[in-house]
């Protein structure tokens, strides 16, 4: 990544969309591997994560500012945990 990070404050209302939006869709890709390796607490997890998220999308009010950048931290680092989960053979994901 280049520049400076923004926060969701710092952001125009297209770029929290699209914040929010990237997100969610890789909270349900990941949710979709995790199916298919038969986690069914990470699939409802991931899946709420991503619903809740993309409910904030549409009208994301000044006061709603600190929950979405909650809510995205969770889903990132729901990501980032099974993309680095070990599988039942001891081999990292």
């Amino acid at each position: 990544m280049n520049g400076i990070s923004k926060t969701l404050n710092d952001m125009t209302l297209v770029e929290r969309s699209s914040l929010l939006d990237t997100v969610a869709n890789a909270l349900e890709a990941t949710a979709e591997e995790a199916e298919d390796a038969g986690d069914a607490r990470f699939v409802a997890n991931s899946i709420c994560i991503a619903n809740t998220i993309r409910g904030l999308s549409g009208e994301l009010a000044p006061r709603d500012l600190r929950a979405a950048e909650l809510l995205l931290e969770q889903g990132i680092m729901l990501v980032h945990q099974f993309s680095n989960r070990t599988k039942p053979g001891g081999e990292v994901h």
